[in-house]
């Protein structure tokens, strides 16, 4: 398939953007619902109300591996469309349920559902764009697709305060429907009839093996996931770090909003620069910074809390999300290079390693919140350390 152009183009990446967010969508506007499941449910522990969301995205990463191989045998759009009537199922059940046991399965399977349009969005995009081109469009579409988070926890707490926190759930289903219908009546059909075939488990092992086989691949995909494990855990520990010790209260999605926006211009940034520094460069250097980002900040908290503060949390905040945008666009790019005739399938496999190793890395860091920043702090460093000793160990 041709390159597109002009305003077919700002369409795709807007399009594209959407399919995205709703794993964003999907994800932040229940923060600030929080607190409402957690005593609506009767959670003894408050903080566990957060594998809210890290069950959404543990099924997420579950799901790539099944909704890639069904790409390459059906087409990207049945995929994504099987993907999101799975989700909205999911969001029914979440909506009906009256046990913190029975919402974590229907979080789980809405993720399971939500994986159709990450995984095989990305799978589509590899289809048309290659190289830094394709890294131009993920960094654009990186881009708009931050909007949603800066406004979904605003959002959520408006549905919530007017009909509810179940009611969340309802407009999913809403925002689900409308981005399928877009996709369906706007968007051609990517991989063609005559490259669709479909996988035996000796394909699934053999794609495996080709994907661990390349050494680059490997490297960016742990660093993907490296990173993706400090974003879920900031997710996590959002809504109490600037509640429970910031006390910022129903302010929580503005300053979240601001965090998001102002990070998102990297986006657009990256999608300039690396046409012209390439994916690898961008990459070291913004890794660099938020390593450095990070210990500096946590050398505030330890030896002069007071300073730290509610600005000094939002200054880390900001420019860790900047960063983490001038990563993962191209992270992603580079991971997927070498794997064209195998895309759907590369990128299940790497979509669901780095999701599934940032999940496990996301949970402890949540849960660990204790009254302050400091453990979301210093678990950024240490996963920004072990990115940066992965780059440096594995130049590729």
């Amino acid at each position: 398939m041709t390159n597109q152009r002009g305003a077919r183009f700002v369409e795709f990446i807007i399009l594209v953007s959407m399919m995205f967010s709703l794993i964003a969508f999907g994800t932040d506007s229940m923060l600030p619902a929080l607190p409402e499941i957690a005593a609506e449910l009767q959670l003894a522990d408050v903080n566990k109300a957060q594998l809210v969301v890290t069950s959404f995205i543990l099924g997420t990463g579950l799901g790539q591996l099944f909704f890639g191989p069904l790409s390459d045998a059906t087409g990207r759009k049945p995929a994504i469309a099987l993907g999101i009537a799975v989700f909205i199922a999911g969001c029914v059940m979440c909506y009906l349920v009256q046990s913190i046991e029975w919402m974590l399965l229907g979080r789980f399977i809405q993720g399971l559902g939500i994986a159709g349009p990450r995984t095989v969005t990305i799978a589509l995009v590899r289809d048309i764009y290659k190289g830094r081109r394709m890294a131009q469009v993920m960094s654009f579409t990186f881009g708009v697709f931050v909007l949603v988070p800066a406004i979904a926890p605003t959002l959520g707490q408006m549905i919530m305060g007017q009909f509810g926190w179940r009611s969340i759930y309802l407009s999913f289903i809403l925002f689900a429907a409308v981005s399928l219908a877009w996709l369906w009546l706007r968007q051609p059909e990517s991989h063609p009839m005559e490259k669709r075939r479909v996988l035996s488990r000796a394909d699934f092992g053999a794609a495996i093996k080709d994907v661990l086989g390349h050494r680059s691949v490997v490297t960016y995909m742990t660093i993907q996931g490296l990173l993706l494990g400090g974003l879920f855990g900031y997710l996590s520990s959002a809504q109490q770090i600037f509640v429970d010790s910031f006390g910022v209260g129903a302010d929580f999605p503005l300053y979240f909003a601001a965090i998001t926006l102002i990070s998102g211009l990297a986006a657009f940034i990256n999608g300039t620069l690396v046409m012209r520094l390439g994916m690898r460069r961008m990459v070291q250097t913004a890794i660099t910074l938020a390593l450095l980002n990070a210990g500096l900040s946590l050398l505030f908290q330890l030896f002069a809390p007071a300073e730290f503060g509610l600005n000094g949390f939002l200054v880390w905040s900001i420019l860790s999300f900047l960063l983490m945008s001038l990563s993962l666009g191209n992270l992603n790019a580079l991971a997927m290079e070498p794997m064209g005739h195998i895309a759907g399938l590369a990128a299940a496999i790497i979509g669901a390693t780095s999701t599934l190793m940032a999940v496990v890395l996301a949970i402890p860091i949540g849960l660990a919140f204790d009254g302050s920043p400091l453990p979301l702090v210093g678990g950024h460093l240490i996963l920004y350390t072990l990115a940066f000793w992965l780059l440096k160990r594995h130049p590729v």
